[in-house]
């Protein structure tokens, strides 16, 4: 009975086989100085006495384990699951194995999910943004995991980072309100703690505004979760201010989509009495009327250009080079100039 529980070793292998054990090894190492008769009947040994590698055992043996790691603030948020999906692909195709973990925003969380990739013997990571912990820096500089920030870029930051501006982005959002002729600007940004994507677009809203001689108004300007209701509810405490925005920039575009939404519930007409923009270009709004003002994040070009930099560096050991990825203005039918003394007529909460 207790016989019956042992495990199946590479010596169980290699005397039902008729092998030596540096044989069996050589199979599991897809060496090319085994013979395809003789690894086809290895194999076929393994199969039937239901043995399967152990990869931890074989990864000390080698130094070398295959895996690559990613943290990831969410994964209800489509956009990031493209660029997830597209890192993953570029890695699966050198035969690397991807483990994902979700921080929720949490910067504390997020030191002690790298903690745990590290252990689990990562040989590269993948990370969102460049505001980590202090600690979370010195985890992967005393690791000496090669790792890479993603979904923002700056010049300026000693870190490599593959990304986008978000200030940029953000501020070309402005130039075409402004050039529309809007005046009356609010912004509902996405929660700021924790994110400095969010934080960035903000800052360089408030920052072009500026250069216009312009400010968001602050009765029509809130940090909001990305969800659609978090939208929705926005809007309608929104239309409790005695001041309305002629615009109103969203800081992806699921609050943008809950906005839209609970305007046309409300009989507002967008863009005629308010203009609104997005953030990201998600599949979602390609079905969604009027076509949405946004932004397109390059999520799979970042995805496949971090994944090819992390091989790079293990394989030929190169160095991880930050490099800017552009994000592109679409302009939709939620924006247009705004209507002077247009009263808005709402309809009331039901």
């Amino acid at each position: 009975m207790e016989d019956s529980k042992r495990q199946t070793t590479q010596v169980d292998i290699a005397r039902r086989a008729g092998v030596s054990t540096a044989t069996v090894s050589r199979v599991l190492n897809g060496s090319p100085l085994v013979k395809p008769k003789v690894r086809e009947h290895v194999l076929a040994v393994m199969a039937d006495l239901k043995y399967f590698p152990r990869a931890a055992a074989r990864a000390l043996a080698s130094s070398r384990t295959y895996t690559i790691g990613a943290v990831i603030p969410t994964l209800n948020n489509s956009i990031f699951a493209a660029s997830v999906n597209s890192f993953e692909a570029r890695l699966q195709s050198e035969n690397y194995t991807l483990l994902v973990a979700v921080s929720n925003y949490d910067l504390a969380v997020e030191e002690v999910q790298l903690q745990r990739l590290i252990q689990r013997g990562v040989e590269g990571l993948l990370l969102i943004g460049n505001a980590h912990t202090d600690a979370a820096y010195r985890i992967l500089e005393d690791s000496g995991v090669v790792y890479v920030n993603t979904w923002a870029y700056d010049r300026n930051v000693r870190r490599p980072n593959i990304g986008f501006s978000n200030r940029k982005a953000a501020s070309a959002i402005v130039d075409h309100l402004v050039a529309l002729g809007h005046r009356r600007i609010g912004m509902l940004a996405g929660i700021t703690a924790g994110n400095d994507r969010a934080r960035d677009r903000m800052l360089a809203v408030r920052e072009q505004l500026a250069k216009y001689d312009l400010q968001l108004m602050p009765e029509v300007t809130m940090e909001v979760e990305y969800t659609i209701p978090a939208g929705r509810q926005a809007l309608a405490r929104l239309l409790e201010s005695d001041k309305f925005p002629t615009a109103l920039i969203c800081g992806n575009d699921v609050v943008a989509i809950g906005v839209l939404f609970e305007a046309q519930r409300r009989g507002i007409r967008v863009p005629q009495q308010l203009s609104i923009t997005g953030f990201d270009n998600m599949p979602l709004i390609q079905d969604i009327s009027p076509r949405m003002t946004t932004v397109n994040v390059p999520a799979q070009e970042m995805g496949e250009q971090a994944a090819s930099a992390i091989l790079s560096a293990i394989e030929k050991g190169a160095r991880v080079r930050s490099r800017e990825i552009e994000a592109q203005l679409i302009i939709g039918e939620t924006t247009t100039v705004p209507r002077r003394r247009m009263r808005l007529s709402i309809l009331p909460m039901s």
